[in-house]
């Protein structure tokens, strides 16, 4: 017999989803590869001051990390970074977080992390303050010439800004195949340029047969989701690149439309394939570039017309934030596994001959999908499940658990589903495809032991993710457990301009950023009001970087929300454009508009400017060393507000970048807003929270 729930105001509810648990032994995965019959992947641990560490599981299903405490293993490349990791033969080469130089450690033996033969060793030079310093992401290894290709961003005193670029890395001295557990010292080696030009680079591949490269790149004000150029050229014996040709993105002429190219990758029998939204979806294609003269005859032909795999309205791709993603890879047969996204959610499936047969699993959010040698992997996730390194047997389809979190020490009671709901502006009864409209998940209030008055609604707290070129995920997101479970309704919104609905879908925040994802939050919580799912008087919404903008502009420019909280967020548009690094520096080109010609536009949309028309109580926390977001944003708000006498608290993090990665900063994040809610909408908490300073509350 089911026990009768207490009742208890909403936002007051007792709940086992603390802020330790978010943290404690709740690792994140990621990059997972094969080699000699190991399994390999990035574990990143917040109980571990944030820590990412490579781990190898063997084929008796022991696991060992295998790089010493307190190291990290993280590239900066574009201050996101990238794969970080690759396993050669007996070798691992990492980018070590703190210096960003690659090290080698020997992992022939099943030595630990902190015995003597696992300690780093560096082959490529040290930084110093004349000299240039290197970031690495997205090896591959030419094996015919045992050396590194990788992606490199190089820092000169000389230069304005990095110079992005491929380049190779000699092995030499670092033999991948010898089986000493003590090989002879590692030299520094020079790092070659192998591909310079453009502004940025991504995926440099070799063909099977080591005699061809292919890659992408990308010019400003272009970021990769935007326009990206698929090249290939021919490999020397000496290591020297032939005659760069364009495969498929537009030229210099733009006599094609642009489209956005995602992870090029050779088949076993030396085909291209890549993923492009040239049709408005991201869908797997084609070409065979294999015949000689294709490269030899340089850039005045093209290669043949690319082959769709599987025309499907949905997308195989999401955007390139960080290098080296994979949404695809090939089985030992040479049919492709895969996952796509469709309608904010993930399926996996097999593509054969031009067919695809969708593969039955408990996951709605995949990706990063690897194979190699008859087997296949990836992550996935569930709303009852956590992030889970995953085995599948690409015949059988058979799944196997490698690794995942420790379970949850909760009913699943308290586990709220979430809802998936499409908000349209049109009036009631009319049906116009054309109007716009967003899409988001909502997430009602779910306690195993709680429940709220009959005729109470509960606070609603909106969600904006970062980007804003991103999305939601349905995943399990303790992040958004902890409020459901404590009697707050959330709604996780894809707004305008994010991805999983298509290139057009994607680019309507173009030129709108602060109008379209502003309009579309304003209007899903209205509706959501209007549905008896929110208390139009405990309303808040909250967001990290770019949805930090969103909630701030929000504030500033509607009056619909009550509070808000903004994670390293931008309160000045200008402030943004000139301070921000390389990679997003010329992002509002696209979204607000060039600048400084645009400058009026940039600050009509700055919130730091319209403080007087923000009326309601916001908490900031901010990343001191934050390079994306600098702290002078959110510390330019916060003195604006605090003149305006708006109730304000403001938490900065030490040590903290754009993102927070600790397990104590995460856990005073969350301590710290709860506390602040509880505040400005008056209800009791069931426990006792460090209290915190709100400047200006009544």
């Amino acid at each position: 017999m089911t026990a009768e729930k207490i009742v208890r105001p909403y936002g007051s509810w007792s709940s086992p989803i603390t802020p330790a648990l978010m943290t404690d032994a709740r690792p994140a995965f990621d990059y997972p590869t094969s080699h000699n019959g190991k399994l390999y992947w990035l574990e990143s641990r917040p109980w571990e001051n944030g820590r990412s560490v490579v781990v190898e599981k063997n084929k008796q299903g022991q696991v060992r990390d295998l790089v010493p405490a307190p190291l990290s293993v993280r590239s900066k490349v574009h201050e996101y970074g990238g794969t970080p990791y690759i396993v050669i033969g007996n070798m691992l080469y990492f980018c070590l977080q703190d210096d960003q130089r690659i090290y080698r450690i020997n992992i022939a033996s099943e030595h630990t992390a902190g015995s003597e033969q696992a300690i780093p060793e560096p082959i490529t030079p040290a930084p110093t303050e004349t000299s240039d310093s290197y970031r690495f992401a997205d090896f591959c290894y030419d094996k015919s010439r045992n050396r590194l290709i990788c992606v490199a961003e190089i820092n000169s005193p000389a230069l304005r800004e990095p110079e992005n670029c491929i380049v190779t890395i000699s092995l030499e001295n670092a033999s991948p195949n010898s089986s000493s557990t003590r090989p002879s010292p590692a030299r520094e080696q020079s790092v070659i340029r192998l591909v310079t030009g453009s502004d940025f680079y991504a995926y440099p591949r070799v063909n099977p047969a080591g005699n061809r490269l292919c890659w992408i790149d990308w010019n400003h004000p272009d970021m990769p989701w935007d326009s990206t150029r698929l090249y290939e050229a021919e490999i020397y014996p000496d290591g020297s690149l032939g005659d760069t040709v364009l495969i498929v993105g537009q030229n210099d002429e733009a006599d094609e439309p642009a489209q956005a190219i995602f992870q090029p990758q050779y088949s076993p029998h030396g085909q291209l394939h890549y993923v492009s939204d040239i049709n408005n979806w991201w869908n797997i294609y084609r070409i065979d570039t294999r015949n000689t003269d294709i490269l030899n005859t340089g850039t005045a032909r093209r290669p043949p017309q690319p082959e769709c795999l599987c025309e499907l309205e949905a997308e195989f791709a999401t955007p390139l934030w960080v290098l080296g993603m994979s949404t695809y890879g090939f089985c030992d047969d040479g049919t492709l596994l895969c996952c796509y996204s469709q309608n904010g959610q993930w399926q996996l499936a097999k593509i054969s001959n031009g067919q695809r047969e969708d593969i039955a699993t408990p996951y709605t959010a995949i990706s990063a999908v690897h194979c190699a040698g008859g087997a296949g992997w990836f992550i996935g996730a569930a709303p009852d499940r956590e992030a889970e390194l995953v085995a599948i047997n690409p015949h059988s389809y058979q799944l196997s658990i490698e690794q995942k979190a420790s379970p949850l020490p909760i009913d699943n009671g308290n586990l709220s589903t979430p809802v998936a709901m499409q908000f349209s502006p049109h009036k009631q009864g009319t049906n116009d495809s054309n109007s716009p409209q967003c899409h988001g998940f909502y997430y009602p209030p779910c306690n195993a032991q709680t429940t709220g008055p009959a005729d109470e609604q509960p606070p609603l707290i909106v969600m904006c993710h970062g980007g804003p070129t991103g999305a939601t995920s349905t995943g399990l997101n303790l992040k958004i457990q902890f409020w459901t479970s404590r009697g707050f309704a959330v709604l996780d919104l894809n707004y305008r301009g994010s991805t999983g609905y298509g290139r057009t879908y994607r680019h309507q925040l173009d030129g709108a950023w602060g109008i379209a994802d502003i309009e579309d939050v304003v209007l899903a919580t209205q509706q959501l009001v209007d549905r008896q799912l929110a208390d139009p008087e405990r309303l808040a919404i909250r967001g990290s970087s770019a949805g930090g903008y969103t909630v701030l502009a929000a504030l500033t420019f509607t009056d619909t929300f009550k509070a808000g909280a903004c994670l390293y967020g931008i309160g000045d548009l200008e402030t943004l454009a000139r301070d921000t690094h390389k990679f997003e520096s010329r992002y509002l080109d696209r979204l607000v508009g060039s600048y400084p010609e645009s400058q009026q536009l940039y600050r009509q949309r700055s919130p730091v400017h319209f403080t007087n028309q923000l009326n309601c109580p916001v908490i900031f926390f901010q990343g001191l060393d934050d390079k994306v977001v600098p702290p002078q944003q959110a510390v330019s708000m916060v003195k604006a507000l605090r003149e305006q006498k708006i109730p304000v608290a403001y938490l900065p993090f030490p040590g903290e970048g754009h993102g927070f990665r600790a397990a104590q900063t995460v856990q005073q994040v969350f301590n710290a807003e709860l506390y602040f809610y509880s505040k400005v909408f008056g209800f009791e908490l069931p426990e006792s929270l460090p209290a915190i300073t709100i400047d200006n509350l009544p």
